[in-house]
């Protein structure tokens, strides 16, 4: 991205080490809300505006309509809507601007497909394939089989499984401690099926791929290191395309699922919230919605006056 003036660079370094330093965020999350705000920073450029003291709601809104005609999506004009208005926020709280200008900013609606999750029968023919290779494939599948247990058992995010370490299991009260988004940690239970396969991955497959670069990582590449989320995408795609009919998904597509079926099963919203992590209830409400297609599509399928 081209240059930016001294001012906007300034500020933006200062804004940086606050969300890097104060808030605690984590690295990816810095990372976006600096993209975003760099090209705030070149538009306001463009219209004279050379320090951020100086903006304008008026500017702000040249800016996401500047965005939308470049084809941003909704989601990305959402996204930078936010960050926008977190930085105004900030820029005023600070003295570092009279006002805020992003306090009457609106957000486009974000457009949000409906998460795909299998059905239950469907996760059930999956565990149960990836156990009978076992035998075939050795430590890498009593892994994998953990892996997918665990995932399906708990709906984390495949980041926070891959940052689990052996310590984080607490096999006897079958629950896992979990670093979440903002690093906020919360505790997951999980079920029997999870916890045999964890005891299996412990006793005997972990053992078999440890090296002296493991650390106390809970999972393990082929290698000895601990599993990244790439390998850890790749083992549910594989895994998953090697049983037949079976709609490919990857990590979250089992999170989704695993939400899903909470919900078809009568767990309240603010249980699952939490189980999931999510910072807003707004952002679990959407498994309503797949439970209410499915509902529908049920009733479609049945009723003979559909």
């Amino acid at each position: 991205m081209a240059e930016i003036g001294e001012t906007w660079a300034a500020v933006l370094a200062a804004y940086e080490n606050h969300l890097r330093h104060e808030r605690d965020l984590a690295e990816h999350t810095v990372r976006g809300y600096v993209t975003d705000l760099r090209a705030l920073a070149k538009h306001a450029e463009l219209l004279g505006i050379d320090d951020p003291a100086r903006l304008t709601l008026r500017s702000l809104r040249s800016h996401l309509a500047n965005q939308q005609s470049r084809g941003r999506s909704r989601t990305t004009l959402a996204r930078r809507a936010t960050s926008t208005r977190v930085f105004t926020a900030w820029l005023s709280r600070t003295g570092r601007a009279a006002e805020d200008a992003g306090a009457l900013l609106a957000s486009p609606k974000a457009h949000r497909d409906l998460p795909v999750a299998l059905h239950q029968d469907d996760v059930d023919r999956l565990l149960a394939a990836t156990l009978e290779a076992i035998e075939v494939d050795g430590p890498t599948g009593t892994r994998d089989l953990a892996v997918l247990e665990l995932l399906y058992a708990t709906g984390i995010r495949v980041g926070e499984l891959c940052g689990l370490d052996v310590d984080d299991v607490e096999r006897g009260r079958r629950v896992v401690r979990v670093l979440g988004k903002g690093r906020k940690e919360r505790v997951v239970p999980f079920g029997a099926p999870a916890a045999d396969a964890l005891d299996a991955w412990l006793t005997s497959g972990r053992p078999a791929l440890a090296t002296g670069a493991s650390g106390p990582a809970l999972f393990l590449g082929a290698r000895g290191g601990r599993l990244d989320p790439r390998a850890a995408r790749r083992i549910v795609h594989d895994r998953i395309a090697a049983v037949d009919e079976l709609t490919d998904i990857g990590p979250h597509g089992l999170r989704h699922s695993a939400a899903t079926h909470l919900l078809e099963g009568g767990a309240d919203l603010r249980t699952v919230q939490e189980l999931l992590g999510h910072a807003s209830i707004g952002t679990t409400q959407i498994y309503t919605h797949v439970s209410d297609e499915r509902l529908r599509s049920a009733y479609r399928q049945a009723h003979p006056r559909a």
